[in-house]
């Protein structure tokens, strides 16, 4: 049984206007539990349209998505927010501003522990410094600050735990370290590459950085129109170099990768 089964996704925003776009086209894919893929494409190529159907931010026109073996296609999004963890762009967004970091992290692990009960007893407490601790940032000796007043990098950090605390079924990355000066990005990354692997969580992971496509996870994913038009793992992703992906992207889809905002490294 696949963790993750996208079969015949089609969206089409505006339907029946002069405005109508195509936003997914009969896209299907399937990830392995534990399965860490990277997903690059330019803008409008509908990789965060991609998210926003797994998360259940729209009613498809067609197709199914299944999750551990449960067809969530007709699940609202917040009954989906139990099984999908989700890491955005934007170090402000998903986290609540004015919680301290304790709380925020509690806030997320109810979704393990209960879906009705929301407290911080002194175990829980306990857990969450030894995990803070493990991000070596130096939260743990402030959990009692407000989430609002981390610096972007550290909030991140706290929010890929917040993401993960509860053991998703899967878990999603839309650009993650994209609003990040390099260093803590690189910092971020390493984290992100480490609570994955040790979790053993099915990623996937959209980015604009193709060195980091190429050297996160252990399979890449290019998507075009709508559509993937690009899928490579095992020894032929190893082979890959940067030039090599936008070699082959320009075969497939007839138009340069980078001619957006893709960066090299």
């Amino acid at each position: 049984m696949k963790a993750l089964s996208l079969i015949g996704l089609k969206k089409t925003f505006e339907r029946g206007t002069p405005n109508a776009k195509l936003a997914l086209d009969n896209l299907s894919l399937e990830a392995e539990a534990g399965e860490f893929i990277t997903i690059l494409g330019s803008n409008g190529a509908g990789k965060s349209t991609l998210f926003n159907a797994i998360l259940g931010k729209f009613r498809l026109d067609r197709g199914k998505i299944v999750l551990d073996g449960e067809d969530i296609t007709r699940l609202r999004d917040y009954q989906r927010a139990y099984s999908i963890g989700c890491l955005y762009q934007d170090p402000m967004r998903g986290t609540a501003p004015n919680m301290t970091i304790e709380e925020n992290l509690a806030l997320a692990y109810t979704r393990k522990a209960s879906r009705s009960f929301f407290a911080v007893n002194r175990k829980d407490s306990a857990y969450f410094r030894t995990l803070l601790a493990e991000l070596h940032l130096g939260l743990e000796d402030r959990m009692k600050t407000r989430m609002g007043l981390l610096s972007g990098g550290q909030r991140q950090a706290a929010s890929l735990l917040m993401a993960t605390i509860a053991e998703p079924k899967l878990l999603l990355l839309d650009e993650h370290t994209a609003a990040l000066d390099p260093g803590t990005a690189a910092q971020v990354l390493e984290l992100t590459r480490r609570i994955v692997a040790e979790r053993h969580l099915t990623c996937l992971m959209i980015t604009h950085n193709m060195q980091s496509a190429l050297e996160m996870g252990s399979r890449t994913v290019v998507m075009d129109s709508g559509r993937i038009v690009l899928d490579v793992s095992g020894e032929e992703r190893a082979q890959l170099t940067v030039p090599d992906l936008l070699s082959r992207f320009r075969g497939t889809a007839g138009h340069a990768l980078d001619n957006d905002r893709m960066l090299l490294g």
